[in-house]
C-alpha cells in the first residue's frame, strides 16, 4: 500500500477511500456475491438460478447489498470524510478506480473516474479517496503569517504599512492622540505667542514692501524675517522630535499587540531625546551644505564680477544638482531614526544603519516615504485649510487678509483660530509620518535580518518558524 495519506495502492482498499464493508452509492446498485445475498432474498442461489453468476467473486466485503445494510458479523461503515484531502465533498460525484464515475448528487460521473463538479480522479487511475476539495476548499495554501499586533510578522506591502500606521492609531487612540495633542498644542501655543509678541511687526513688514526703502533697512529687516522663521522652525522641529520619539516606542510595542501608557513611553525615550535632536540637526546641517556646495561655483563667479547669465546658469544647475544628492541622502538615512530610538544607537552608528538597511531598496523606500507624506500633507490640509479661511473671515480682513496674511500683521484671532486647525493637522498627522518610518524599518529588519523571529518570540508565539509562512503581498 502507498503510504501516502489519501492514497491507495489497486486491490488493497476501495479506490474511493471506503473501508471493506461500506456501501455502495444507493443509485447504483450492485450485484451481491455469494457470501453476501440480499436481505429480501433468502436462500436464493444465484448460480442455480440461470443468472450466469462466474464462479470466481471478489473476496468477502468488497461488494455489499444495493440497500446498504452490512452483511452480519461486519462492522457498519464509518461516516464519509469531509472536503478536501482524503475526504468526498458534498454535492459532488467521483469516478472509480480506472471506470466510470459513479453519479451523486449535484455531480455526475465521469470515464475514468472524472467527477466534476465535486472531485475528480485522474482517467484511468489513482486518486485520493473521495477526490479533490471544491474549490475553496482542501488545499489552501500555505498558512497565514502571525500577526500579535498591527502587522503581520513576514515582509510587508505598501498597504499593509500605511494600514499598520493607521491601525496603531485606531487600536492605542488614547496613548497615540493623547501624546500628538499635548505636543501640538504646546508647540502651537509657542508659536502663537512668538508670532504674536515678537514677530508681528508691522515695522519689518512695511521696509520689505517698500520699493523706496534704503539697502540697510531692507537688510536689517531681511534678517529679522530670517530669525523669526528659525525661531518658528525650531519650535516645530522640537515638537516634531518629542512626538516622534514617543511615538516610535508606541508603534514598536503595538507591533507585538502590547499596549503602552504616555509615561512608559516618554521614560524608555527620554535617554535618546537629546541624541535624536542631535541626528535632526546633523541631518539639516548637511543638506544645508550640500546645497551651498553646489551653489558655490556660481557665488564665486558673482565674487569674481562675472556675466549675469553665467552667474544664474551656475546658480541654478548647481542648487538642483545639490538637491538631488541631498535628496538621495535622506532617503538613505531616513530610518537612522527609529534605528537610534530602538536599538540605543549613537548618531553616527544609526546613520550607518540606515543606510545598510536602505541599500538595494531606495527607490521603495523613497516611494513609501513619499506616499506617506503625500497622505500626511492632505490630511493636514483638510484640517487647516478650513480653519485658516474661517481664521481670515473672523478676523475682518476676509478672504484677501487670508491671502496676504504671511505679508502683513495678523491679529490674534486669526492667530489663535488659525492655531486650533495646525493642532488638529498635526494631531493626526505626527503618528502618519512616525508610524510609517517605524513600520518600514521594521520591514526592511524582516527582510535583511529575519527580525520577524525575534519579535515573534518577544511577543510569545508559539513554534513560530517551524511552518511554512504566509504568502508575501506584492510591494
Amino acid at each position: 500500500m502507498n503510504d501516502t495519506p489519501g492514497w491507495a495502492s489497486p486491490g488493497s482498499a476501495p479506490s474511493d477511500g471506503r473501508e471493506p464493508g461500506a456501501s455502495a452509492p444507493a443509485d447504483r446498485p450492485v450485484p451481491a456475491g455469494p457470501a453476501e445475498q440480499p436481505t429480501d432474498q433468502p436462500g436464493t442461489d444465484p448460480q442455480g438460478s440461470g443468472s450466469k453468476w462466474s464462479k470466481e467473486q471478489p473476496p468477502p466485503g468488497q461488494w455489499s447489498a444495493p440497500t446498504g445494510a452490512p452483511a452480519p458479523g461486519q462492522a457498519p461503515p464509518p461516516p464519509p470524510p469531509g472536503p478536501g484531502w482524503g475526504g468526498q465533498p458534498p454535492g459532488g460525484g467521483y469516478g472509480g478506480y480506472g471506470g466510470p464515475g459513479v453519479p451523486g448528487p449535484g455531480g455526475h460521473g465521469g470515464p475514468g473516474g472524472y467527477g466534476p463538479p465535486g472531485g475528480y480522479g485522474p482517467p484511468g487511475g489513482y486518486r485520493p479517496p473521495g477526490g479533490y476539495g471544491a474549490w475553496g476548499g482542501g488545499w489552501g495554501g500555505p498558512p497565514p503569517a502571525a500577526k500579535p499586533g498591527v502587522i503581520p510578522l513576514r515582509p510587508l506591502g505598501v498597504g499593509e504599512i500605511l494600514d499598520g500606521a493607521v491601525s496603531t492609531m485606531r487600536t492605542y487612540w488614547r496613548t497615540v492622540l493623547g501624546i500628538s495633542l499635548t505636543v501640538a498644542v504646546v508647540t502651537q501655543v509657542a508659536v502663537i505667542l512668538l508670532q504674536g509678541l515678537v514677530l508681528n511687526d508691522t515695522e519689518t513688514t512695511d521696509a520689505l514692501n517698500d520699493p523706496s526703502a534704503s539697502l540697510s533697512e531692507v537688510s536689517r529687516a531681511a534678517g529679522e524675517v530670517m530669525l523669526s522663521s528659525g525661531a518658528v522652525l525650531l519650535i516645530s522641529l522640537v515638537g516634531t522630535i518629542i512626538a516622534t520619539a514617543l511615538l516610535t516606542t508606541v508603534t514598536s510595542r503595538a507591533v507585538l499587540g502590547r499596549s503602552v501608557t504616555t509615561g512608559e513611553a516618554w521614560r524608555d525615550a527620554r535617554p535618546q531625546v537629546i541624541k535624536l535632536f542631535g541626528l535632526i540637526v546633523l541631518m539639516g546641517l548637511i543638506a544645508v551644505g550640500i546645497l551651498l556646495v553646489g551653489a558655490l561655483p556660481g557665488i564665486v563667479v558673482a565674487i569674481a564680477g562675472g556675466p549675469g547669465g553665467a552667474i544664474a546658469a551656475l546658480l541654478i544647475v548647481g542648487i538642483l544638482a545639490g538637491a538631488v544628492v541631498t535628496l538621495w541622502l535622506m532617503i538613505r538615512f531616513s530610518l537612522a531614526s527609529p534605528a537610534l530610538m530602538l536599538e540605543k544607537q549613537s548618531i553616527t552608528k544609526s546613520l550607518g544603519r540606515s543606510a545598510k538597511l536602505v541599500r538595494g531598496s531606495w527607490w521603495r523606500v523613497f516611494g513609501i516615504q513619499i506616499l506617506a507624506t503625500i497622505i500626511a500633507n492632505i490630511v493636514s490640509s483638510i484640517a487647516v485649510i478650513p480653519f485658516a479661511v474661517g481664521a481670515a473671515f473672523l478676523s475682518g480682513d476676509g478672504f484677501t487678509g487670508f491671502l496676504e496674511s504671511s505679508n502683513a500683521g495678523v491679529g490674534w484671532t486669526f492667530l489663535i483660530v488659525s492655531g486650533i486647525g495646525s493642532v488638529i493637522g498635526s494631531m493626526l498627522t505626527f503618528p502618519i509620518n512616525a508610524g510609517v518610518t517605524v513600520l518600514l524599518y521594521i520591514d526592511q529588519r524582516i527582510r535583511r535580518e529575519a527580525l520577524d523571529l525575534e519579535l515573534a518570540r518577544a511577543a510569545g508565539v508559539e513554534n513560530y518558524g517551524t511552518s511554512t509562512p504566509g504568502t508575501v503581498p506584492g510591494s
